[in-house]
């Protein structure tokens, strides 16, 4: 499992596009996975046939792990396709034996260039007989060799505290458990002691499914009807289905949370006691707007792009940013300095299957309305399409979350981590209103601009946010303030 994205430990496999036996290419796409990003497509970096698909879709495994061996050279020749291999055997093959690496060569890797040449191969556990040596058998395989040589599973053990059978070995281990960082990390959130499960993962190390089954033990004393570990959050509906079905008289259902949802739950609570979050309010009449929208539309300069109200909004954005350039800052809480950005990432909040996502188009600032368009359009449909690259969420300065595409009036929303300022854009919808003297009916919403009061005051917030409706009501200042 490469390292698809900076800063990610883990992924959950999606779905195999291969199977044991199956022929590939270098740069064939395999797998896709879920990262707490975005879904990725992984290739191949060789040409051969699949010896061994290491875990089943719906597994979340840790960056660094074997997932899958492919027979290449001579190797795929001489083995029968789709022979899996024995427990006991040696490693399977990752790569053919030309592709070992040189001195100072480029190693093939799923994603990037290069692995690490040092043995990640962990310290064997006191009391725990280290496993018998096996080779590994490619420079993947080499760079994951706990993962990729098979080790004995330690049995339970019901003679005392132990927990392992061990040859004899019926001591109790006091040192500190073994567990990855990431697993360490879940049972901290969880509450759950590590030295009170009992391992079972190879060498005595604790897995994130001992710490998830801890949690449940301590969380649900009576038997709740699970929803399977291959479930994806695409499928969480399904899932819900399914179990009501299955077990009709259940009262709770439990859906792991994971990926896209489970990053975004940890940014929304971060955000929201870190970051003093200040809400203001404003309804205007586009009316205007509306026509504009319409116009563009007929226009043949236009044709083929995508013109919507949120086009629109989005310029309005960015002139006012352009008139108050201050809003467009971060809060830098280590060197206790506010940055200015001098370019504009502007952020779309999306909803997809996979939960909420805010992509951003980059240097929105210095795009024409026809260029602003055609990033829109991109960043909408590689959303809906489960494609949105981890690059593409990073580094963004502003949001706007359209909430009015739901028939929702307004909200107060939360700051996408880092950034200083997110407007929530309401129903557009007929309304009675006070137009030249007159009560009529009119194309009305309203706006809400969520600001971080560290980096931006009441006076700078109020300025801000009535530059946007002075554009959207009077849509000529998108040129005489431009």
């Amino acid at each position: 499992m490469p390292d698809v994205g900076e800063g990610l430990t883990e992924a959950e496999i999606l779905k195999w596009f291969v199977q044991p036996g199956d022929t590939v290419t270098d740069g064939q796409v395999v797998c896709e996975v879920e990262t707490a990003k975005a879904a990725v497509e992984l290739p191949i970096p060789f040409d051969g046939v699949v010896h061994e698909l290491r875990f089943p879709e719906g597994t979340t495994v840790d960056v660094g792990q074997v997932i899958i061996s492919v027979r290449t050279g001579a190797d795929a020749a001489q083995a029968p396709a789709a022979a899996p291999a024995p427990a006991a055997a040696a490693a399977p093959v990752a790569a053919a034996p030309e592709a070992e690496a040189t001195p100072g060569a480029r190693q093939p890797v799923l994603v990037g260039y290069g692995v690490s040449t040092a043995s990640t191969k962990r310290r064997p556990r006191k009391g725990v007989p280290a496993a018998s040596s096996v080779p590994a058998a490619s420079s993947v395989a080499a760079a994951t060799a706990s993962a990729a040589v098979p080790v004995q599973a330690p049995a339970l053990n019901g003679n005392g505290g132990n927990g392992f059978a061990g040859h004899g070995h019926g001591q109790a281990v006091a040192e500190r458990p073994l567990a990855k960082p990431p697993v360490r990390k879940l049972a901290k959130d969880l509450g759950i002691d590590l030295a009170a499960i009992v391992p079972t993962g190879d060498g005595g190390v604790v897995t994130r499914e001992d710490v998830h089954a801890a949690a449940t033990a301590a969380l649900a004393p009576q038997p709740v009807a699970p929803v399977a570990e291959t479930v994806t959050a695409p499928q969480a509906a399904l899932a819900r289905a399914a179990v009501a079905q299955a077990a009709p008289d259940a009262r709770e259902t439990r859906i792991p949370v994971k990926g896209v949802r489970k990053v975004t739950a940890q940014a929304m609570v971060s955000s929201a006691f870190t970051a003093p979050h200040v809400t203001e309010f404003i309804t205007l009449d586009v009316t205007r707007t509306m026509k504009l929208v319409q116009e563009l539309k007929d226009d043949p300069d236009m044709a083929g792009l995508r013109i919507n109200p949120l086009l629109l909004i989005a310029k309005a954005v960015l002139i006012a940013i352009s008139r108050h350039p201050d809003v467009n800052a971060s809060w830098d809480e280590a060197a206790q300095e506010i940055v200015l950005k001098h370019y504009v990432n502007l952020g779309i909040a999306a909803a997809t299957p996979r939960g909420l996502i805010v992509p951003n188009i980059k240097d929105a600032h210095a795009k024409t309305l026809a260029e602003l368009s055609r990033g829109l359009s991109d960043l909408v449909g590689t959303a809906r399409d489960g494609k949105t690259s981890p690059s593409d969420m990073q580094g963004g300065t502003v949001t706007i979350t359209n909430v009015g595409v739901f028939g929702v009036d307004t909200g107060t929303p939360i700051l996408n981590p880092g950034e200083a300022a997110i407007l929530a854009v309401g129903a557009i919808k007929p309304q009675p209103w006070v137009h030249k003297g007159k009560v009529k009916a009119r194309q009305v919403t309203t706006l809400a601009l969520s600001f971080d009061h560290r980096l931006i005051d009441g006076e700078l917030g109020s300025r801000f946010l009535a530059d946007i409706a002075a554009v959207l009501e009077h849509p000529k200042r998108l040129v005489t303030w431009s």
